[in-house]
């Protein structure tokens, strides 16, 4: 099943329809195939590899991705700076050194068959028709860079919070190039009137919901806010105060790491040495990122501690709070800022108002006309009668 039928498969009954089944399957399918890295990073890399002595494998064999030892905010850092500059950078070199190669390979064509000068002899309309003609998607190609931008820079601002000037850094730029390539590289597009923008409203209403879910996740499940905040108010020296400080972090490292026997490694993990060359003596415990009991607790090892259930469900509480607090100061400004002033909304009721009674006054007359003549059609019948 192609492209295209895949759009016909719905039956749509006008172009419009075609045109808005279109623009959204190409808009899931890019923002899929260019968000699912930042999404595995966020919320799914290093979540599934379970603990030392038990991790989980494939095929019995290869151990799943980890994060780096910081955390998985600073790869979800790198991989947003990557895909804010050089993926931006790379787009628009290709958008202006295509028609640019065409071009010139256009007049090189011209040189070969009409001689060096062949340019300069041509008037400005035969000269304008040998530029590339504007794609036929080339509107559709600009909303939609505009929107996976928009869709970059809101989503996960809360882990790279430089997005929104590198967006500001590259549109400005863009514009300038777009210009030159309206300007000296395509033919004058056809202009074409269009009542909005369709359906490119919703789906920035549907990015703007997603973003703010998605940036209440990575507070509060892939950076370390909430554990930090949780050991601050609940374990750290200041627990109990109603208070938190830079003194209050005090130790933080030292309960935010699990102890693990050297002893309980996998057949597949049992480290190369025992670390005796290197500290003198062997190594019977390391530490990992994690709450979970000490293997020579009484209860059971290696199971998760109470530290780890008070921080999920303040993770949990986060997002709730986060997300109807955002949603209720969005919705009052919303209220507050209408999307058409009073002035002018008052206008356009009072211009339609005007139109209808124009059109009852139009209709009235036309009745009252064919009432007069009926009358007098009636009149010249009985006139006419012996």
């Amino acid at each position: 099943m192609n492209e295209f039928s895949l759009l016909q498969w719905p039956q749509p009954r006008t172009e419009s329809e075609w045109e808005n089944s279109f623009t959204l399957k190409m808009f899931l399918f890019q923002f899929v195939n260019l968000n699912s890295s930042t999404f595995y990073i966020a919320f799914f890399l290093g979540r599934f590899t379970g603990r030392p002595g038990a991790y989980i494998r494939l095929i019995n064999r290869w151990k799943l991705e980890e994060c780096h030892p910081s955390g998985c905010l600073i790869d979800l850092c790198m991989q947003m700076g990557i895909i804010m500059v050089l993926k931006q950078t790379w787009n628009n070199f290709m958008e202006l050194g295509y028609p640019l190669i065409q071009n010139w390979w256009t007049r090189r064509k011209l040189r070969q068959e009409h001689g060096p000068n062949a340019k300069a002899s041509f008037p400005q309309w035969e000269r304008d028709y040998n530029l590339q003609p504007m794609n036929a998607y080339g509107l559709f190609d600009e909303y939609l860079e505009m929107i996976l931008q928009f869709g970059f820079t809101t989503i996960f601002v809360a882990a790279f919070p430089l997005a929104p000037l590198l967006a500001l850094l590259n549109n400005i730029i863009e514009i300038r190039l777009d210009a030159y390539k309206f300007v000296t590289q395509w033919r004058r597009p056809l202009p074409s009137q269009a009542k909005d923008i369709g359906i490119w409203y919703g789906i920035l209403e549907g990015i703007g919901i997603l973003s703010v879910i998605t940036n209440a996740f990575v507070i509060a499940v892939t950076s370390d806010f909430i554990p930090r905040l949780v050991y601050a108010y609940k374990y750290g020296p200041c627990a109990g105060q109603g208070r938190a400080g830079e003194r209050c972090m005090m130790g933080y490292v030292n309960a935010s790491l699990s102890m693990f026997r050297v002893s309980d490694f996998e057949n597949t993990s049992v480290p190369r040495t025992d670390g005796s060359d290197t500290f003198g003596e062997a190594v019977k415990y390391c530490r990992y990122r994690d709450y979970r009991v000490p293997p020579d607790s009484p209860s059971e090892p290696y199971s998760y501690t109470l530290q780890f259930w008070h921080v999920l469900a303040a993770r949990l509480a986060f997002i709730i709070v986060f997300e109807h607090m955002v949603f209720t100061i969005k919705n009052l400004i919303a209220y507050l800022i209408p999307d058409l002033p009073k002035d002018l909304r008052d206008r356009m009721r009072r211009e339609k108002y005007l139109i209808q009674e124009m059109m009852y006054e139009a209709e009235l007359e036309r009745l009252q006309k064919e009432k007069n003549e009926k009358k007098k059609n009636y009149r010249a019948h009985h006139n006419a009668l012996p």
